[in-house]
């Protein structure tokens, strides 16, 4: 019965995934969104109710609400300051770590790199991939000397329950108030206790914890335990620290058995407790039953082939190439075309002034000048198998032969490709562009800023409709940087960007404000009133209607400008195939997790970097490079993996 109401200025869903979960809120859920400024929050003196007061397209309104949350932005702690001043690493004027748009991670002292929103302010998936960046690079400093200093750890022989009688332990997992705050907890320990086989239960407010792991090995030593069930969270993520604390105790580690009572209980059935604290029973039911029939399984060593399969040769490909030869390993990198640099070699620079052609230049020297690095150019994948650590691929090179790549972990950076739009005029006039090939008129000369009168650029072209209902991320950033890039050179040039929400998220918002300050002008669209290209005359004019003045508005332009979706490549379902790997629905690669694991796949081994998993900046491609390099570097490190166990066998 709650009605939330959010109110904004530009809806910043940038994020992947993000446009839809908001269309999903307002359209499936009913949340409502007002733009508009709120400037006062007042207290009722007799209902303690707020009156909040903001400006919208209609003027001065004025609502009334029972609470009113604030979203509030990051800024650095205070400590912080002080710990860099020790550190002697150079901050930003808002006291944020200084870094470079193509060096992410890296600080002004050499040796000290920076991890997640410190560096910038980010989300979480943003700031997993940027932990595991810095990790790479501060390893790679010391891949001489990995392993050299391990223990390995050791754990008591197991014991041997054969002829025994099944003796069941159960845990029950409160999980704070995760679970607790909708199963009945004490009543599914209790229920536990009166199960077939089982000779302990009890409940934990926090099972994975340190204390309660080893409160598990004592009970199984005190209650001579032979099978050990958790009902918690999802074995996805805690079933191998389980594992690992039962074979602590003696046990073999496949005699445990988990219960997922958060995931498939509490969190889908918060609305109804009596029938998920019902359900969470027979979860711990099924597991116990299933518990008693377990027997010990046993797993082998199997080396691991110590070479990386990097597929893609663009910012992100070259990067993860290189990163893995930096770590000590040897590193395939297929691409298909026949040079090297994906998108980079249509970029020239980017809203923070980075030269791209010089980062491209730098990354193809590096790559051709590196040992460990085999390119293969004008290839592409035919066939695929094997397992982690032990990969096979199939290449078709760009004579007509094949050649069989075998490989210990894959780095998928196939990127992604800009979106041909038919709108607006497109192909009908030399006058109707996209933001790269304006880019490149402007770098080349063929387009002199100096003559231009009036530019007008179109946001969203091919993006956030119901067809493609995602943010392409960079294209607003695209359109400042060439508007700025414009305004340099001729100061009176008027440039237009039309625009539904602008999304220059973190630093960007500089930009942004630089933008409107040396003299840009916004004019804001309502996605169902686009605006209108008339090429008939000779110059193109735009008509778009105004939501603050409440009118129509006539452009006469030199040039008309899309910024155009970023789209999956053509072949990315092809490839996903013989890779075995899930795509969105929007196409683009599916990661393991969206905020947790953003750089794995589910399949083990496989990694995932640059615009193949979502459109992103060069910055950040180069950032998620770095960082699948440290999650594969955890594969090829080790020299054995242990496989087996859980296998298939014809019955």
């Amino acid at each position: 019965d709650i009605q939330p109401t959010i109110f904004f200025n530009d809806m910043r869903a940038h994020g992947k995934g993000f446009e839809r979960y908001y269309e999903s809120a307002k359209d499936k859920f009913g949340i409502r969104y007002v733009r508009g400024i709120p400037s006062s929050v007042k207290e009722m003196q007799r209902t303690k109710n707020l009156v909040l007061e903001y400006n919208a397209d209609e003027g001065r309104k004025v609502e009334e609400f029972d609470m009113v949350v604030l979203s509030v932005g990051m800024v650095p702690s205070p400590s912080t300051r002080d710990l860099t001043s020790r550190l002697q690493v150079e901050l930003d004027r808002f006291g944020f770590c200084q870094t470079r748009d193509a060096r992410p991670n890296v600080t002004s002292r050499p040796g000290i790199y920076v991890a997640g929103a410190f560096d910038a302010p980010m989300d979480i998936p943003e700031s997993v991939m940027n932990a595991s960046g810095a990790a790479h690079l501060a390893t790679q400093c010391l891949a001489e000397a990995r392993g050299t200093m391990v223990t390995e750890k050791t754990y008591p022989a197991e014991l041997d329950f054969s002829g025994q009688p099944p003796r069941v332990g159960v845990f029950v997992c409160r999980c704070g108030t995760n679970i607790a705050r909708v199963v009945d907890v004490p009543t599914v320990a209790e229920y536990a206790r009166g199960l077939p086989n089982v000779v302990h239960a009890e409940e934990n407010l926090y099972t994975c914890s340190t204390d309660a792991q080893i409160k598990i090995v004592n009970t199984i030593k005190e209650k001579n335990l032979n099978r050990v069930v958790v009902a918690s969270c999802s074995p996805r993520t805690h079933e191998p620290l389980f594992q690992d604390t039962i074979r602590q105790a003696g046990l073999n580690k496949f005699l445990f058995e988990m219960a997922n009572i958060r995931d498939q209980c509490s969190w889908v059935h918060g609305s109804h407790p009596v029938e998920a604290s019902e359900k969470a029973r027979d979860l711990v039911r099924m597991a116990v039953a299933r518990a008693a029939t377990l027997g010990p399984l046993h797993q082998s060593r199997a080396p691991v082939k110590l070479r990386g399969l990097v597929i893609g040769g663009g910012a992100a490909g070259m990067t993860a190439a290189l990163g893995l030869a930096a770590q000590g390993f040897e590193a395939v990198l297929v691409e298909r075309e026949t040079e090297l640099g994906g998108n980079l070699r249509h970029i020239h620079y980017t809203l923070e002034g980075s030269d791209c052609r010089q980062v491209l230049t730098d990354l193809v020297k590096r790559v051709e000048q590196e040992p460990r690095i085999k390119v293969y150019k004008g290839a592409t994948v035919k066939e695929f198998g094997g397992y982690v650590g032990n990969y096979e691929t199939v290449l078709a090179l760009a004579d007509g032969t094949m050649s069989t790549v075998e490989h210990g972990v894959v780095i998928l950076a196939t990127g992604a490709a800009e979106y041909s739009p038919v709108e607006y005029g497109a192909g009908q006039s030399d006058r109707v562009l996209t933001q790269t090939q304006l880019q490149q008129k402007l770098v080349s000369g063929a387009a002199d800023a100096r003559t231009l009168k009036s530019v007008v650029m179109v946001q969203c072209v091919g993006s956030r409709e119901p067809e493609h209902m995602y943010c392409s991320r960079i294209c607003c950033g695209q359109a400042i940087a060439n508007a700025l890039k414009i305004k340099d050179e001729n100061p009176d040039a008027e440039v237009y960007i039309l625009y539904r929400d602008i999304r220059t998220y973190g630093m960007k918002e500089l930009k942004y404000r630089e933008a409107r300050e040396k003299g840009v002008t916004f004019i804001r669209y309502d996605v169902d009133r686009k605006p209108q290209v008339d090429l008939s005359g000779t110059r193109p004019n735009v008509k778009v209607f105004d939501s603050v003045l409440g009118t129509d508005i006539l452009l006469e332009a030199d040039l008309i400008v899309l910024s155009t979706a970023v789209r999956p490549q053509a072949d990315a379902g092809e490839l996903a195939s013989k890779l075995k790997l899930p795509l969105t629905q929007d196409g683009f690669f599916m990661e393991a997790h969206m905020k947790l694991r953003p750089l794995d796949f589910i399949n083990e081994g496989m990694y995932l970097c640059g615009m193949a998993h979502a459109p992103k900046t060069v910055a950040e491609s180069i950032a998620q490079a770095q960082g699948a390099v440290s999650r594969a570097a955890t594969i090829l490190s080790q020299p054995f993996l242990m496989v087996g166990g859980i296998v298939s066998v014809v019955d």
